[in-house]
């Protein structure tokens, strides 16, 4: 099924290096994938894949010693009723363009929020910073806003609430405040970096279900990242598989679970914990090894030295191609070239 709604972010050939004292650790290397206007796009992989890094590089975020070294992030921008498309490499990280797109027009929900708000500031200042500094409006306003958007990611009481520390909230509604600070702009793409871990699985399910109603509600793009296969299936309608710095596999979410290509999603799929598993006598199923050290990636195919189905002298020796077997459903495996 070819896509028919405007193309909204292009990553061409993403490389992202840190540079440390013990060696260039190419945490990405060669990263590319599309995300169109309103959907849902899945990113899957292992810690230590390279997820957490491409989302810093689209809100040209990378932590020194690291620094976007080749490629391209490709942002077609909404300017009333034409696009204006920007490269996101070529601007500089703290001027003042990169951050009026960073916050305005995209923004990010990080991982663990109570490590990400501030804890000497209340929730309500928090988010009400974040509105004056995209929208000229008053502190009256912005807070008003700021009750607002709390309101509506559910928050109980937000009027009280605006005037809590965030180690006096749960752990949902720490999320919560986050989730509010990153609409507050209604941005074009939201990306969600592991939005759910550490929470319960009650609060979890009420988190993707404000995301689902809030992306409804406002027609965004979602970037989901996350190492949950049941997350991807709830939440998803096209999947990316990265493996140590690299996309692997892409394609629509019924192909990834219905018909893997690539054997490290086939390996993931696998590793699912599934109901009845333990009274059936078997045992979970585990990817053997670990990812490689980023330092010393292993030449061929990153993934060989774990693949049940590797080729010697093959995959071992040559950089696997990037093709697609079947329509829409592109894999990097010589399997298939």
């Amino acid at each position: 099924m070819i896509e028919t709604r405007p193309l909204l972010l292009e990553v061409e050939d993403l490389a992202t290096h840190f540079f440390l004292d013990e060696g260039i650790v190419h945490a990405l290397n060669g990263v590319s994938l599309r995300l169109f206007t309103g959907e849902t796009l899945g990113i899957v992989g292992e810690s230590g894949c390279g997820k957490s890094v491409l989302a810093r590089s689209i809100m040209r975020m990378v932590p020194a010693p690291g620094r976007i070294v080749g490629g391209s992030i490709r942002y077609h921008r909404i300017l009333g009723d034409s696009r204006e498309s920007v490269d996101l490499t070529t601007l500089d990280p703290r001027g003042a363009e990169m951050r009026s797109i960073r916050g305005l027009e995209i923004s990010m929900v990080f991982q663990e929020p109570l490590s990400s708000l501030s804890p000497v500031h209340t929730v309500g200042d928090q988010i009400a910073e974040a509105i004056l500094l995209h929208r000229l409006i008053s502190k009256d306003e912005a807070m008003a806003r700021t009750i607002e958007m709390l309101d509506r990611v559910g928050m109980p009481e937000p009027a009280r609430i605006v005037q809590r520390y965030p180690h006096q909230l749960s752990g949902g509604m720490c999320q919560r405040v986050m989730i509010a600070m990153a609409l507050a702009s209604y941005p074009d793409i939201l990306i969600a970096d592991e939005p759910t871990t550490a929470l319960d699985v009650t609060t979890e399910a009420q988190i993707l279900q404000l995301m689902r109603t809030l992306q409804h509600r406002y027609g965004m793009a979602i970037v989901f990242i996350t190492h949950n296969l049941g997350v991807i299936a709830q939440m998803t309608k096209r999947v990316v598989v990265m493996y140590l710095g690299k996309v692997v596999e892409d394609a629509k979410v019924d192909d990834i679970f219905h018909n893997p290509l690539h054997p490290y999603t086939e390996a993931l799929l696998k590793s699912v914990p599934r109901l009845g598993a333990r009274q059936q006598g078997r045992r979970l199923a585990s990817i053997k090894g670990m990812v490689p050290n980023a330092y010393a990636i292993p030449r061929g195919c990153p993934f060989h030295p774990r693949c049940a189905r590797m080729r010697p002298g093959v995959c071992d020796r040559a950089e696997p191609p990037w093709c697609a077997p079947e329509m829409d459903h592109w894999v990097r495996c010589v399997l298939y070239g």
